[in-house]
């Protein structure tokens, strides 16, 4: 019987001889953590999230965005599948790890934003050519449903500056055009995903000026500079051009030629005033 009862009572001596940790203290593997004094010199690694779309099919994307060469966070589908009534996205990358999807970018300060961006690749084929010039894909509603209820976890949980979410085309205008003209920026925006422009705002600074009429092109990429834009100095007026015609397919889908006008100068300074630099 004795011997029988001998484990226990050993367990019993151990556990009676183990001392419950200090607050502040962890355990890690044979190691105690200090944690009392935690440094305030610190900030989050995620400051962006960047919208994308495949340019093809879920299959292909799927398979592409899974090899060893790019990849991004998530996936969503044209039509997520429903389980147990909610909609099923795909996530590929996890959100402390980094992606290979924005490649060469910029956005303020910052480059190669690959390290501190988390990004969403949307099924969607892009755009197709016609004799009338692109024509553009829609994004369904199901999708872009799907797309507002992971992108708010994400704005939430990172604290994401609304003039942070961004398209590829923003960070990358010289490389890229997604998500494209058909993205709706505006409704992600009034559900707290994303910057808009006031329309007052956008009034004011118009001036009862047309809105096509022609503005300066390096005071407006000065602006475009100062909310994001990666303007660079010796960009010949091609490459200056992408930028403007971004920035419009992002805040004035309507016409993105890449013209500066005076309606696109009255974006860019409501922008300014609504989400400050820096802030």
């Amino acid at each position: 019987m004795i011997m029988r009862l001998l484990p226990l009572l050993l367990a019993l001596l151990v556990t009676a001889c183990q001392q419950p940790l200090p607050p502040g203290m962890a355990a890690r593997g044979n190691l105690l953590l200090e944690r009392s004094a935690p440094a305030r010199g610190v900030d989050q690694r995620i400051r962006f999230l960047v919208i994308h779309y495949t340019a093809g099919d879920f299959p292909t994307a799927l398979a592409t965005l899974t090899e060893e060469h790019v990849s991004a966070h998530y996936l969503i589908p044209a039509a997520p599948p429903q389980r147990g009534g909610k909609p099923v996205v795909w996530q590929l990358v996890p959100e402390q790890a980094r992606a290979w999807h924005a490649g060469a970018s910029g956005w303020g300060d910052r480059t190669n934003l690959n390290d501190t961006s988390i990004g969403i690749e949307l099924e969607n084929p892009g755009f197709r050519r016609t004799l009338l010039g692109r024509r553009w894909y829609p994004f369904p509603p199901a999708q872009i449903a799907a797309l507002t209820e992971l992108a708010g976890q994400i704005v939430q949980r990172y604290q994401i500056a609304p003039q942070n979410v961004v398209g590829h085309a923003d960070i990358a205008p010289q490389r890229k055009q997604d998500p494209g003209p058909c993205f709706p920026w505006r409704a992600l925006a009034a559900a707290g995903i994303g910057a808009w422009p006031d329309p007052a705002r956008v009034s004011t600074w118009l001036q009862g000026r047309p809105p096509g009429e022609p503005v300066a092109q390096a005071r407006l990429l000065a602006l475009l500079a100062a909310y994001g834009y990666p303007v660079r100095e010796g960009m010949d007026d091609a490459a200056q051009r992408q930028v403007i015609a971004a920035f419009q397919m992002h805040f004035r889908p309507a016409d993105y030629r890449g013209l500066p006008d005076a309606e696109s100068e009255a974006i860019a300074r409501a922008l300014l005033a609504q989400y400050p630099p820096g802030r």
